[in-house]
């Protein structure tokens, strides 16, 4: 392995890792010893990277724009390619024209020759059927998962049931072939999923439920996942 390489293992190393990180992890990682390891760190330093360390504990990396472009391998640039696409062909106007940003970026910072593979990617996204158009303003509701505030709206369930929400949104998914939020819903009292397709009239109430997005999603998710459990044991997996 080049020194260069070595230094952007280094680097991934870095990041991969809950800060601080031991100089015994590092070396093991990039295969060396840990005073190639110490001189490599410095190296890092010497480009520009902000590796704060503390003695007995670890190292710990605070990233910085001003550095060199990172490097990719092959594999890595088609699994992004793939997923930015993948967004555009299936996100809200909105997050799928940021898709199409971040990859002009990405090409534009990379190397010429990955530049070129980016840009000409064997793997390709191709939704037949798209999925359905969500009825809402999705960076609305966005921005209200991120600043953790409480949205209402109408809703029309699968037998044409019309009902009045509130909810505290966790996260937006795509489950199966249509978009969905997960949120607290004051009505029911209990974590539910509500397609996009169905809400209508989105309002952010600005009641704030911070900071208790994190535990509660994570409750949410562990229901659905208890809840497909079962499902597949009562009636088997879908095919």
């Amino acid at each position: 392995m080049t020194r260069t390489n070595r230094l952007f293992q280094l680097m991934q190393a870095l990041r991969n890792h809950r800060p601080p990180v031991t100089a015994a992890l590092l070396a093991q990682e990039t295969g060396v010893s840990e005073r190639t390891l110490y001189r490599d760190i410095e190296a890092l330093r010497g480009l520009g990277a902000v590796i704060d360390s503390t003695a007995g504990y670890g190292y710990a990396l605070t990233e910085d724009p001003a550095l060199p472009p990172m490097m990719f391998n092959d594999e890595e640039i088609e699994a992004l390619v793939l997923g930015l696409r993948d967004v555009q062909a299936i996100a809200d106007p909105a997050l799928a024209k940021a898709a199409g940003n971040a990859l002009t970026k990405l090409q534009a910072r990379l190397p010429s020759a990955q530049a070129h593979r980016l840009k000409h990617a064997v793997l390709a996204v191709n939704r037949i059927v798209p999925p359905p158009k969500p009825s809402i303003d999705v960076a609305a509701l966005r921005r209200a998962t991120w600043d953790e505030y409480s949205v209402a709206f109408g809703y029309e369930d699968g037998q044409g049931a019309q009902t009045e929400r509130t909810i505290d949104p966790l996260g937006i998914v795509f489950l199966q072939d249509r978009h969905c939020v997960i949120g607290w819903c004051h009505l029911r009292g209990d974590s539910r999923v509500f397609r996009l397709d169905r809400m209508r009239d989105l309002v952010v109430t600005g009641d704030s439920f911070r900071p208790r997005r994190i535990p509660m999603l994570q409750d949410a998710l562990a229901k659905i996942r208890a809840d497909v459990a079962e499902k597949v044991k009562r009636h088997g997996p879908v095919a």
